[in-house]
């Protein structure tokens, strides 16, 4: 078969094992995301139906615009006033609850795998982020006390991104060479590495807010001038990847971008509420989210297939019990030490931190980001990142399996026992 074949079977292989997936979660009534990614191993390392240079080739580009896609639609579902309510819970979380998770999960991983902490420290970051893409879904199925669901859910959105950022500064300090790390190398010369990170970290959250919330506003006056009423959908994925690109080449974080453009366009009643808003702007925003969801649950399918297709084998089996324990080490030690930071506030109760603690499934950007070490080893031909990527993608796929489940099949118990109403 020709190149154009193999795409063309993988691409067709990857959407059937997604509605089957799909359809199995629903019978089941638990996540699609570790269906998808036992299916994608199954029909890819195990079986061979999905042509693994076919897979990494369109892996490569899944991760990137589907991620996207999902950061830009689930920046809509973000509300103003309950952001704002819990603003101080949700920027510990997302920041210093983040850097936590990783430096932990960093030392764990170093540790159980005898790796330098460098290697640790990418894991770490690949690892850190929280899944909205499983939240959202999994709040709408078994409630959960709003407040409590707020947090969790906005967290997940914000340190999305964020953990992008933290896995590129991990990125230039073990692979300077890399692409990713050019911004921080030239910051470097001027300083060391580590006051260029922090140096960087702040240029890019402070330019992505800038570049997304001026994106937005640009975004809402062109639907007010052009009245794009018959192609909402188009004029939304065109600006999230506009802003993706625009972010990307001022060395900022394009994700980042898209989820601010999309919080600017969920958001827009209160914004931009001294000019009047209309109802067209809430039919056009209505009929972009729908179509958006569709989009963000195809790039979910051919993130977490492809990424259970990509896996080494023979390296899982190497490491699949230590993969284990590092996956349970997430779960029940990284995450509630994360959690400690938002004790000081004394605005959550033992039960409800227990809560927020155990509730932090790891999916999308982890699965995008966990083969990036990898393709950085070939790329550079470093046997060394080579390694240790195997190893990554490995005890990635093993946390995200891990914590998917158990996250999902425990929410119902936890918040009854833990979130009952009060008398």
């Amino acid at each position: 078969m020709s190149h154009t074949d193999l795409i063309d079977l993988t691409i067709i292989s990857v959407m059937t094992l997604g509605f089957f997936a799909f359809l199995l979660s629903e019978k089941v009534h638990i996540s699609s995301i570790p269906i998808l990614i036992v299916l994608g191993f199954l029909f890819g390392p195990v079986f061979g139906l999905i042509p693994n240079d076919q897979g990494h080739t369109i892996f490569n580009y899944a991760r990137v615009l589907g991620l996207v896609l999902i950061l830009y639609t689930e920046g809509h579902n973000l509300k103003w006033s309950m952001i704002k309510k819990h603003i101080a819970t949700i920027g510990i979380m997302a920041t210093v609850g983040m850097i936590l998770t990783a430096a932990v999960s960093g030392f764990l991983f170093s540790y159980l795998f005898n790796l330098p902490f460098g290697a640790g420290m990418l894991f770490g970051t690949v690892v850190a982020a929280t899944d909205p893409a499983t939240l959202i879904p999994l709040f709408k199925q078994n409630k959960v006390d709003e407040n409590i669901k707020t947090v969790i859910v906005t967290e997940s959105i914000f340190n999305d991104p964020l953990a992008i950022v933290l896995s590129t500064l991990a990125i230039a300090m073990v692979a300077p060479h890399a692409d990713q790390a050019h911004l921080i190398e030239n910051i470097a010369q001027y300083t060391s590495i580590y006051p260029a990170g922090v140096i960087y970290f702040l240029y890019v959250i402070i330019s992505s807010l800038a570049l997304g919330l001026g994106m937005g506003v640009l975004g809402y006056w062109l639907i007010r001038w052009l009245k794009p009423g018959l192609f909402p959908q188009i004029f939304g994925i065109s600006i999230a990847f506009g802003g993706f690109l625009v972010g990307e080449a001022a060395q900022s974080s394009g994700y980042l971008v898209a989820t601010i453009i999309g919080i600017v366009f969920g958001n827009h009643a209160i914004l931009f509420k001294k000019w009047n808003e209309h109802e067209g702007f809430n039919k056009f925003v209505d009929e972009e989210m729908h179509f958006n969801e569709i989009i963000s649950d195809l790039a979910s399918v051919f993130i977490f297939i492809l990424f259970g297709a990509t896996v080494n084998i023979s390296v899982l089996n190497e490491t699949l019990l230590k993969g284990a324990i590092i996956a349970l080490g997430v779960v029940f030690i990284a995450r509630p030490i994360a959690a400690l930071a938002i004790v000081p506030l004394k605005k959550w109760n033992w039960k409800e931190y227990l809560f927020i603690s155990l509730e932090g499934p790891r999916g999308v950007v982890p699965a995008a980001l966990a083969a990036i070490p990898l393709n950085i080893g070939f790329m550079s031909h470093d046997q060394t990142l080579i390694y240790w990527g195997d190893i990554i993608l490995s005890a990635t796929i093993m946390t995200v399996l891990i914590s998917v489940l158990l996250e999902t099949l425990w929410v119902k118990p936890l918040s009854k026992k833990l979130l009952a109403p009060k008398k």
